[in-house]
């Protein structure tokens, strides 16, 4: 069957951030596009994810700088917060978005099919029960979060059912340590709600550079986060229960037999699996692993031929900007001519939305030891920044700049403090150009920033 004979030139599986870009850039260039999705247009991003998380962190900030008000000389009453004036603007915003995606596909021409797909062959997706052909097949289907399995797990709820929330618990448990879970805990605890903090470990963002955690942990705690370390969940039961009462508080019991809570609600951050289960995979021996995450090359293209997959679903750099360079990427070789055009995971920039921010770009100090050997050289800081000068807290800022060779080439940057989120995308930029430390001392400062000490470390 000729490329002509063909229903699309594309089809993609998923209109979350990368599926809806990747259709898009095709589109761009004259390919016949489908896209299906059965959901809100946006995927997680838009929905239950960047978008609505960074509102809500926005407004944990104005929380924190009205706390801050009279240390500058403010007199300020604040009655309360209105969660649900926020939510209601906020899901009104989402709406809004949602509505320009389609728009957008319209625009292009990329034809939309709101319902489930599934892979039946190589070329073909099925639909409704209706098969479409297309000489290319992306799977952008994203993942969700993980529930374990244990007694009372579905008392909890997920990070998703954390944006159904109409009102603010007054206490409240988020089991998991990484990146969502110490985004949510800030949240919550800005706003009021007794926060404590679950961790199967002993520190937060393992995955990170070790000196982020260990000062979040600190500020956290000093801001009344309670973490209880060491901490492996078994159940989680109401108290009341066994007198006959379904409406209690929740309590959590640990695998050692420890009880946490009370709490009014739980919020399981463990993780997130992919969204691939129902597609067709195992039909078409599409490789996957353990988790369900969907195996690439470099092209983002599977095992077998002409089906490629991009985003959460493969597991790799989970973030929306990795997901939309993928996938255009990917229509720009397929359709634009760039036979050699691919994303290159190296010296990707992260930024945690926690309470302070967290901004980091390159290799943590284990990782460049284990990578360039001895032959490294670390600097680092830590410091109270100005706008902590007037104020009772004192959350304190950190940063960590790792290099290595002869000539000092900077292989990561770690930053946790005020503005680390806006900071980080100009010194990703340096980075992955091959910045040296000679160009960083180079650089005149901006005086008085944070920003400056990475440019003034001796």
């Amino acid at each position: 069957m000729g490329t002509r004979d063909m229903d699309y030139d594309l089809i993609v599986i998923g209109g979350g951030s990368g599926g809806l870009a990747c259709a898009q850039r095709a589109a761009e260039y004259g390919a016949r596009t489908l896209l299906v999705e059965s959901a809100r247009l946006g995927g997680t991003c838009v929905n239950v994810g960047c978008v609505p998380k960074k509102i809500m962190w926005n407004t944990a900030q104005v929380a924190a700088a009205l706390h801050d008000a009279p240390d500058y000389g403010f007199d300020v009453s604040l009655a309360r917060h209105d969660w649900s004036l926020i939510k209601r603007k906020r899901d009104a915003y989402v709406a809004r978005l949602n509505d320009i995606y389609a728009a957008n596909l319209e625009k292009r021409g990329v034809k939309l099919l709101r319902a489930r797909g599934k892979l039946v062959a190589a070329q073909t997706v099925q639909v409704e029960g209706r098969n479409y052909t297309a000489t290319h097949i992306v799977i952008a289907t994203g993942g969700q979060p993980t529930i374990p399995d244990i007694p009372g797990a579905a008392l909890g709820i997920s990070s998703d059912g954390f944006f159904e929330l109409n009102s603010p618990p007054a206490g409240v448990a988020i089991i998991g340590g990484g990146y969502i879970a110490v985004e949510l805990a800030g949240i919550f605890s800005a706003l009021g709600s007794h926060t404590t903090m679950v961790l199967r470990h002993d520190r937060l963002l393992r995955s990170f550079e070790p000196m982020l955690g260990e000062n979040l942990m600190t500020t956290l705690r000093d801001e009344g986060v309670e973490i209880a370390i060491n901490a492996v969940p078994a159940s989680i039961q109401r108290q009341g229960l066994a007198a006959g009462q379904g409406s209690g508080p929740l309590e959590i019991t640990t695998a050692g037999g420890r009880k946490l809570g009370p709490f009014d609600a739980v919020i399981w951050a463990v993780g997130r699996r992919a969204n691939s289960a129902q597609l067709g995979c195992d039909a078409l021996r599409i490789l996957r692993d353990a988790d369900g995450h969907i195996r690439t090359d470099k092209y983002q293209e599977t095992n077998v031929t002409g089906i490629y997959a991009i985003g959460d679903v493969t597991g790799r750099a989970q973030l929306t900007p990795v997901a939309i360079a993928a996938g255009r990427r990917l229509s720009d070789r397929l359709f634009g001519g760039m036979k050699e055009r691919l994303l290159d995971y190296e010296n990707i920039p992260t930024v945690v939305f926690s309470h302070p921010p967290i901004g980091t770009v390159g290799l943590t100090e284990t990782e460049a030891r284990e990578r360039y050997g001895a032959d490294l050289k670390v600097y680092s800081t830590g410091f109270v920044p100005m706008y902590h000068s007037m104020t009772t807290r004192k959350p304190r800022t950190a940063m960590k700049l790792i290099t290595t060779g002869s000539d000092e080439r900077v292989v990561g940057i770690h930053v946790i403090g005020a503005g680390a989120d806006e900071m980080m995308q100009g010194f990703a930029v340096a980075v992955r150009m091959g910045a040296r430390k000679r160009d960083f001392d180079d650089t005149v400062a901006i005086h008085p920033s944070s920003a400056e000490e990475l440019v003034t470390m001796r």
